[in-house]
């Protein structure tokens, strides 16, 4: 059986999961703003060793690929290319909206009967978002999306809709008195999910390429020059 290790930094979550086939052997996680670079490495080689070990063990390293933090991405991508690279294995990756919807769909009892709509905060009354079934087959492709009242009201006619990530709050205050938009509050990115994902397509063999993989940012990143003093 494959040995997968799954990494998730999109968010200010910082975690990391090791899997022995289908089944979870650890898992680590950190929720402190900006310290997914400090911490990453040492997050992996500790939980790998205490699962009994070595990083030379690994067939894999799942990455949560976006979209999300442009800064948090940019590690876990960086750290997965870094050791897939040294390794020699091969880099697989997860969406983080289909690992958060992961979560949900495991966690509903029929499941079958509701669309999934993960939602992540992407600031003001914008969110990266798209909408799943419980196959995890999109209904409505990955997209930035500026929440108003009538955002997904086709879609909530036909049938319930569960929305969470950190996103959803400001929809749910859209919603007030819709019976087919349910909310779920506990669901943030984690690696478990990731791991679960990524080993489908470590059987699949599924790869991304090494030298060339980028995470999927969904927007472009703009970075603009410091303004000029002009009072000296």
């Amino acid at each position: 059986m494959p040995l997968l290790l799954a990494l998730e930094t999109s968010s200010n979550v910082c975690s990391v999961a090791l899997y022995k086939g289908a089944g979870l052997l650890g898992a680590s996680e950190l929720q402190i703003e900006k310290s997914h670079s400090s911490h990453i490495t040492v997050m992996i080689s500790q939980l790998v060793e205490n699962c009994g070990y070595t990083l030379h063990d690994l067939s894999a390293v799942a990455v949560s690929g976006g979209p999300g933090s442009y800064t948090g991405l940019r590690i876990g991508s960086s750290t997965a290319k870094g050791l897939c690279y040294s390794l020699d294995i091969p880099l697989l990756e997860v969406s983080t909206l289909y690992g958060l919807a992961k979560q949900a769909i495991d966690g509903v009892p029929n499941a079958q009967d509701y669309l999934f709509c993960p939602m992540m905060d992407a600031r003001r009354m914008e969110v990266y978002t798209c909408l799943l079934n419980a196959s995890l087959e999109e209904q409505l492709p990955v997209a930035p999306i500026v929440l108003d009242e009538q955002s997904f009201q086709e879609e909530l006619a036909r049938q319930p809709i569960i929305f969470f990530g950190n996103g959803a709050a400001k929809f749910r205050k859209l919603q007030d008195g819709n019976m087919n938009a349910l909310f779920i509050d506990s669901i943030q990115p984690s690696a478990k999910p990731i791991g679960q994902l990524a080993i489908k397509k470590y059987e699949q063999r599924a790869f991304e390429d090494v030298a060339y993989y980028e995470p999927f940012y969904l927007k472009d990143v703009y970075i603009t020059s410091p303004t000029k003093n002009t009072n000296k």
